[in-house]
């Protein structure tokens, strides 16, 4: 992942490429290119750079029932001074940190875990209180979703 200029803006075609595939994480190069309006072989590049770069970190699915047996969670947290490109770094390698968010207010940080039991959400939590830079954590377990 070369992530050299992460603060440099997306070209229009990149953004397009983004919000095709948020609409379709699955659809073929050939799918993208025509929702984009690129050629086949641009679309396939610039996919294959925004992958390279770290603009695209995975592609993922959205469903509309909860996974059964899994437990999840948002931490909030607070960060200690000029700690977070390094606090992040740390957050994201723990195994049940599915994302982590910059915020503003009272936190600094939101961290979406996931994981398979309450002993293992323990483990995480207690993992991300460890990490140097953070001085303080708030959880909320998500228990339904509701349908409006």
């Amino acid at each position: 992942m070369r992530n050299s200029f992460p603060e440099s803006p997306l070209s229009e075609n990149d953004q397009a490429i983004i919000a095709a595939l948020r609409h379709n994480a699955r659809m073929s190069i050939t799918e993208l290119a025509q929702q984009t309006g690129l050629s086949r072989n641009t679309a396939k590049a610039r996919l294959e750079t925004l992958v390279a770069d770290g603009r695209i970190r995975r592609f993922t699915i959205e469903t509309d029932v909860d996974v059964e047996g899994e437990v999840r969670a948002i931490t909030l947290v607070a960060l200690q001074g000029k700690m977070s490109r390094q606090v992040i770094r740390t957050l994201t390698r723990i195994p049940g940190v599915s994302t982590v968010y910059a915020t503003n207010g009272a936190w600094d940080l939101v961290v979406d875990i996931r994981t398979d039991t309450l002993v293992n959400f323990d483990r995480i939590l207690r993992d991300i209180r460890e990490v140097p830079g953070v001085v303080n954590s708030e959880s909320c377990l998500l228990l339904a979703h509701v349908v409006g």
